[in-house]
């Protein structure tokens, strides 16, 4: 079993704070196999951790984390850039088009982008995987939903820290059966539901100090356009 992290962030995310570096870092001080940086939007950070990885014994997982018409999907494992704003099954076609699989985070949790409030349970039931576990929120509720609803569905399963601070990385991790450390090895696992998660929340002093810097961070960004 791996335990692999396929959802933290780096300082080119609007709300992010660490580099690539303290990422990996962190990731190998904590004993993960493999680390996917998801960046909002963006993705040549996460580039730039898969071919750094392998320097901190890590599998590095390329992937971002676009926002859809219809809110958050994490695109694990392409290497070029998802295009933002489309419906959400264009957003799934357009990941899959690239090599990867498309899971939802936090799909019950409106107020950070969670999809199911917007599409249909048959819509959401298209996903590769469902992130039924993440450490950011503040109660269980929305992870139990999640659960439940990929149990009822039969879809792959995953756990993502949702990291924006470099010491929260493997907070939650999917826990993949695979006997191949390899990119391809894990989204194929994945695909075929070989996952269990485990994880622990992230301290909610932790969650709004997370959230603050990223306020703040997207400020300084919307002055430096302005000016």
């Amino acid at each position: 079993m791996l335990s692999v992290e396929l959802h933290a962030h780096s300082a080119l995310s609007y709300d992010g704070r660490d580099s690539v570096e303290m990422l990996l870092e962190q990731a190998e001080a904590v004993g993960l196999d493999a680390l996917a940086v998801t960046d909002h939007d963006e993705i040549a950070a996460s580039l730039e951790a898969t071919e750094l990885a392998s320097e901190y014994d890590v599998v590095g997982i390329p992937g971002m984390e676009v926002t859809s018409a219809a809110g958050h999907v994490l695109a694990i494992g392409v290497h070029e850039a998802v295009p933002t704003g489309r419906p959400f099954m264009e957003t799934l076609d357009a990941i899959r088009e690239r090599g990867g699989i498309a899971v939802v985070p936090h799909p019950f949790q409106e107020s950070r982008s969670g999809v199911a409030a917007n599409i249909s349970r048959e819509q959401l039931a298209s996903a590769d995987a469902i992130e039924v576990y993440n450490s950011r929120l503040l109660t269980g509720r929305a992870n139990r939903q999640a659960e439940r609803f990929a149990l009822e569905q039969d879809i792959p399963m995953t756990a993502g820290s949702d990291a924006h601070i470099a010491e929260m990385v493997g907070q939650a991790v999917t826990k993949v059966e695979t006997e191949e450390a390899s990119l391809e090895s894990i989204l194929d696992a994945i695909r075929d539901g070989r996952t269990s998660v485990e994880g622990k929340r992230t301290p909610w002093y932790i969650s709004f100090r997370q959230a603050a810097g990223g306020a703040k961070r997207r400020v300084k960004n919307r002055l430096r356009e302005l000016l």
